[in-house]
């Protein structure tokens, strides 16, 4: 699957990431194509259709399309996002109904949880879902949601206790909500430094009803449900982050091997070959730390400190890697003709979405604490 997956890159996303990049059109063309070879369903059980791959697995493969572009893995990736929390904690009917769907047909979900005034801070989260009989009525709006508008559905996390005293742990609830549903209205696209090919907008909830069928696990059980989700899909980041970072390493290194400056390429110059060796160092080390990540997931074990630590890394080597490549590049790297310029926009994104760096060293550091006091390490 992956030699596969990179021949498709090289193929059919290279060519075309700098005009997507100038368009921020969605490329439904390939989006269709990677659902054909099961890049969009790799989590869904192979029991409701998908092809049951495990963190692994996955990580390989989507290192391979983020090579290409990372605005459209993050449009593939996003639907991962919401899958998760279906495929953990829905029932059985939920997964027939709403994986099924993406399994029969090139159709995507959308992860609706951050809103304008609570992004890091989750449980700052106003929209609220009121209970009415057997239904929810949800009102509220949610902002920066990759595939917000071209979602099939959503998986929505609101507050059902109205009590703003109440603990996280059991304020916020789950729903599955179907886009078409009356009073769910997407914004519009918004335009990126960087990713412009995602489709990401604000999502407005006015007055929709959801019947209590679409609750995940149960009223309360939201918050558990939505970090646990982050959980399983940072190692995805992680691997994002690697795979434009390898990118950028080959793009400076065939450039250092071809630019000649004072008799000889300019790789024979030890400023940039040790550019080029540091590169190399933080690509290596990031995806060994990305693929533990994604090994404890797969083995059942808690990933939170390595998750977070894989995601925190491996977007700032993706940074700095972009950076040096665009140095490496000198004047050529600071223009649209060539590569790297858009590899060092797309990178500043994987410090920010789905917990900045800043918020990823929080949970380490209350991982470190917690596993300290508890005799471990």
């Amino acid at each position: 699957m992956r030699d596969t997956i990179r021949k498709f890159t090289r193929e059919e996303i290279i060519p075309v990431a700098a005009k997507l990049d100038r368009s921020g059109e969605r490329p439904t063309d390939i989006v269709k194509k990677l659902w054909q070879l099961g890049m969009l369903n790799m989590w869904i059980p192979e029991k409701y259709g998908g092809a049951s791959l495990g963190n692994l697995d996955t990580s390989i493969i989507v290192e391979e399309v983020a090579y290409g572009c990372v605005g459209v893995t993050a449009g593939c990736l996003g639907t991962n996002l919401a899958q998760y929390p279906i495929i953990h904690s829905g029932n059985d009917e939920q997964k027939k109904k709403y994986l099924g769907r993406l399994v029969e047909e090139p159709l995507v979900a959308a992860y609706a949880v951050t809103e304008p005034g609570a992004g890091s801070d989750v449980a700052g989260i106003q929209t609220r879902a009121v209970k009415r009989g057997d239904e929810y009525v949800i009102n509220g709006q949610k902002m920066w949601i990759t595939n917000g508008g071209v979602a099939n559905w959503y998986y929505v996390l609101a507050r059902t206790d109205p009590d703003p005293r109440a603990k996280a742990g059991g304020a916020f609830t789950g729903f599955i909500v179907d886009a078409d549903t009356p009073g769910v209205q997407p914004g519009k696209k918004e335009i990126m430094m960087g990713q412009r090919c995602s489709d990401t907008r604000s999502i407005s909830f006015e007055d929709v009803v959801v019947p209590k069928e679409n609750v995940l696990i149960g009223e309360g059980a939201g918050f558990k449900i939505s970090m646990g989700a982050f959980d399983g899909t940072r190692p995805g980041v992680a691997t994002m982050a690697v795979g434009l970072a390898q990118r950028a390493l080959d793009e400076a290194t065939k450039y250092a091997l071809e630019r000649t400056t004072m008799g000889v390429p300019i790789v024979k110059h030890q400023a940039v070959a040790f550019m080029l060796a540091d590169m190399a160092i933080g690509i290596e080390t990031a995806r060994l730390v990305t693929q533990r990540s994604a090994l404890q997931a797969d083995q059942g074990e808690s990933n939170t400190y390595y998750a977070s630590i894989a995601k925190a890394y491996a977007s700032d080597v993706a940074n700095k890697a972009a950076t040096d490549a665009v140095q490496i590049f000198g004047g050529c790297g600071y223009s649209n003709e060539y590569p790297v310029e858009k590899l060092m926009r797309d990178a500043k994104l994987l410090q920010i979405y789905e917990g900045t760096s800043q918020i990823q060293r929080i949970v380490i550091s209350g991982e470190l604490i917690r596993r300290f006091k508890s005799g471990g390490h």
